[in-house]
């Protein structure tokens, strides 16, 4: 009787951190998860506007937290620490029964080896890429991480076998997301906004990589005038700072907050890497991956990273399946070439979609990866 009560009445104090738009996605679906199986949850974070209205206490927008590349991480260095040392304090104060981690490596990492020397359970949802770079660091997360949650089929296999290491793999939070935002679009999409010579610009969520990225997205608009350019703006940035780059031309515009809906209505899409990418394949949209960053950050990046794809989709399924544009690649007369092949080549259209079936199928094996994880955590805190 004393457990059930232990188990039922006793309530759990979750302090989760994300530290970028996708795991703001992501970390909202694991809070309403958690909040289903466990109602009386208490739930404090850092993420972003969707984590908060799951229902979690937002301590610290990830817009505050975003760095990308080498240089700028360097630069910003003071702001990290200062962001640091105040988490801790924070997590003190609140006393959790275990702190969630979301990706973020660079900063959930110190956060981890923090937490496990404070007595607190460490769980991580969504594995830092430590199979593209850092490697040796999987030694030192095996001794302070609890409980590791994986989302891509491979790295339960790559922790076991080359770590010895067991992980839960809960399927990828990504099916879920995409199934649930197409069942709320479907009649919208079908009905009232079909495919009309539509091309969407995904240039990224931080403000270097849009300012790297965007520019040159944009000019290719001008190759195709019967196109409409559509900018989906990044959740975390003003529409105001999007102007200045899109006042030049004439067939450009732009839309916030209705990413999904925008991807559904167009032809092809180009899109920065990461998770988006995979996002754009699962809806079946054809896309071309753009990557460039600051010359130093992708010198040292190309030295350090282990990877044969830069992007998710081709990464999952271990062979190219979207054209990546990296670095002085991604110019405006290779866009337009691939480009045209997406919107005019027959074959490569059939043999795109038939890849994004595969991916789509490979990626719903493990379930709906939040209620997975959801149920591990809880399980795992109530032994």
């Amino acid at each position: 009787m004393l457990k059930w009560y232990h188990q039922y009445l006793w309530q759990v104090k979750y302090y989760i951190i994300s530290g970028e738009a996708s795991g703001d996605l992501h970390g909202s679906n694991l809070i309403k998860a958690l909040k289903i199986q466990d109602p009386t949850a208490n739930i404090r974070c850092w993420g972003g506007d969707l984590m908060q209205s799951a229902g979690a206490e937002l301590v610290k927008h990830y817009r505050d937290l975003a760095f990308m590349g080498f240089t700028e991480v360097v630069k910003n260095l003071p702001t990290i620490f200062k962001n640091i040392r105040f988490c801790k304090d924070d997590i003190k104060a609140f006393h959790p029964d275990a702190v969630i981690l979301i990706d973020y490596p660079g900063f959930n990492l110190r956060i981890a080896e923090w937490a496990h020397h404070e007595g607190i359970k460490v769980i991580y949802y969504i594995s830092p890429q430590v199979w593209a770079w850092k490697e040796g660091r999987v030694k030192k997360m095996k001794e302070i991480i609890d409980k590791m949650l994986v989302i891509l089929p491979f790295e339960k296999d790559y922790y076991k076998e080359k770590w010895n290491w067991d992980v839960d793999y809960v399927g990828h939070p990504l099916i879920e997301a995409i199934e649930d935002k197409k069942k709320e679009l479907e009649f919208i999409d079908r009905q009232h906004s079909p495919i009309l010579k539509k091309i969407a610009l995904l240039p990224g969520s931080r403000k270097q990589e849009i300012s790297k990225k965007l520019p040159i997205m944009l000019e290719v608009a001008k190759s195709f005038p019967d196109y409409q350019f559509v900018v989906a703006e990044a959740p975390g940035q003003e529409s105001a700072f999007y102007q200045p780059f899109l006042q030049a031309y004439q067939n450009v515009s732009s839309v916030q907050n209705a990413t999904y809906q925008l991807l559904l209505e167009s032809n092809a899409a180009l899109v920065t890497s990461g998770t988006a990418t995979l996002e754009t394949a699962l809806l079946g949209v054809p896309e071309i991956v753009c990557y460039k960053g600051s010359n130093i950050s992708y010198q040292i990046a190309k030295r350090l990273i282990k990877i044969k794809y830069i992007s998710l989709v081709n990464l999952i399924m271990d062979k190219l399946i979207v054209t990546e544009l990296i670095q002085d690649e991604l110019n405006v007369s290779n866009l337009v070439n691939e480009l045209n092949s997406l919107l005019n080549d027959e074959k490569h259209q059939l043999q795109l979609k038939a890849d994004y079936q595969a991916l789509f199928e490979k990626l719903s094996k493990g379930g709906h990866a939040s209620d997975q994880a959801a149920k591990i955590i809880i399980n795992y805190l109530r032994k």
